[in-house]
């Protein structure tokens, strides 16, 4: 399994818009071929800051995702709401306790 963070960080006028994109798509993502888990989390010390948290069951499942029509056209949009680069992260679970 490959767990997927990508923290975001918004203008104060993008933070609505991003709402409304994420709203309209999370079921269309979690329902992607391979997608296990969809969450959104927010900063607790910034809220203009969000970070998704995706579960995927294998590498080329994400990465089928990352070449879709449904990510070019959700990021192709929320990209240009974004204050600062984004920082993603792709991880495995090594230690569960």
């Amino acid at each position: 399994m490959i767990i997927r963070i990508v923290r975001m960080h918004f203008t104060e006028a993008g933070v609505e818009e991003f709402l409304e994109i994420f709203n309209q798509n999370k079921e269309a993502i979690r329902n992607f071929p391979g997608c296990l888990h969809l969450q959104l989390l927010k900063d607790t010390e910034d809220s203009n800051t969000y970070a998704t948290l995706s579960h995927w069951n294998e590498p080329s499942s994400l990465e089928n995702y990352r070449k879709s029509e449904l990510f070019g056209s959700v990021w192709g949009r929320v990209k240009t709401l974004f204050s600062e680069r984004t920082q993603a992260f792709s991880l495995e679970k090594f230690i569960e306790l």
